[in-house]
């Protein structure tokens, strides 16, 4: 397994991580399995979010990682925060409803549920998840600097933010933004289309992210792509499905010349990409989760990048 370097730290990781979205729906045993393979196979990053089974998937993860052979010092383990859709109030004592909230008090209880949940005393990165418009950047300072000081948090970045939203909360915080997660896969290339349709007037020369591709190479932020393996929004897995044959063929051809499976060829071209990104599995499968962290160590050719990327669908112009 490749390592990337996070941001412009000396901290360093798999290139490859396990989201933990899906693990509320485990049992124990199962979540014990699905953590024991992703380390089996090389992965040392953990990615989850308050929000996750309105924290179920936290606290099945502190379980299964307890029935484990595992601890927590074998992982990295970073949550998100910021988002609130708990009209009962199970995640704390916040107002109820549905919005965005970056506030100090809201990011603090966030940071100490998370803990509670995960049975740890400190999380390796926490980010803010999804940009909310009310954000004050000098309330996000003063959480950050309260988690930092008190050893809460070691390192922190965002979710889903375009290079303005993310310079606007820099340009307030002490702490170094390392991280931005973002959606990335063979089937979501908007922001890569973009830079390769650059002077042209078609759909895909249309920039929806504020160029955040070229933004996090110059400032060295490290790019997670989340949801690496689906179509659409949440709509399903592009692997073996027969809405698309072309894409799913040249992954067969280039499966089998790597001898690894079709997972791995779509972890190996996100990977591929020289801006240093880092691939969050969705997967709770063991077989899945071993088949796609041998994308770690396939290098595609650049002309084999290019002809899977034709085959979901894209041109040159």
């Amino acid at each position: 397994m490749k390592n990337v370097r996070i941001g412009n730290s000396n901290w360093e990781t798999s290139a490859i991580a396990l989201g933990i979205m899906r693990m509320a729906d485990l049992s124990a045993d199962q979540a014990t399995k699905a953590i024991e393979a992703a380390h089996d196979n090389g992965i040392n990053f953990i990615d989850s979010a308050d929000i996750y089974g309105m924290g179920k998937s936290e606290e099945v993860f502190a379980q299964g990682l307890k029935n484990s052979s595992l601890n927590r010092d074998d992982f990295y383990i970073q949550s998100k925060g910021g988002i609130i859709n708990n009209p009962d109030g199970k995640l704390a004592n916040f107002e109820a409803g549905k919005r965005y909230d970056f506030s100090k008090k809201h990011i603090v209880e966030s940071v100490d549920g998370i803990l509670q949940r995960l049975n740890i005393d400190y999380l390796d990165s926490f980010l803010l998840h999804r940009p909310d418009t009310l954000m004050d950047p000098e309330e996000i300072a003063k959480a950050f600097d309260e988690l930092q000081t008190t050893g809460k948090v070691r390192h922190f970045g965002v979710s889903n933010f375009n290079p303005e939203q993310y310079q606007m909360v820099q340009e307030a915080v002490d702490q170094k933004l390392l991280i931005n997660q973002l959606q990335f896969g063979i089937m979501h290339t908007g922001m890569i289309d973009f830079g390769i349709h650059t002077n042209m007037s078609d759909d895909r020369s249309v920039d929806h992210d504020g160029g955040i591709l070229e933004f996090s190479r110059r400032k060295g932020v490290t790019i997670q792509a989340w949801s690496p393996f689906q179509y659409g929004f949440f709509e399903g897995v592009f692997i073996n499905n027969d809405k698309f044959p072309e894409l799913n063929s040249k992954l067969e051809e280039l499966a089998k010349k790597y001898n690894v499976g079709k997972n791995a060829i779509a972890t190996a071209w996100i990977l591929r990409h020289p801006a240093n990104i880092q691939v969050i599995l969705g997967t709770m499968n063991p077989d899945h989760i071993a088949d796609s962290a041998q994308g770690g160590d396939v290098q595609l050719t650049n002309q084999e990048w290019y002809d899977v990327y034709f085959a979901a669908g894209n041109d040159l112009p």
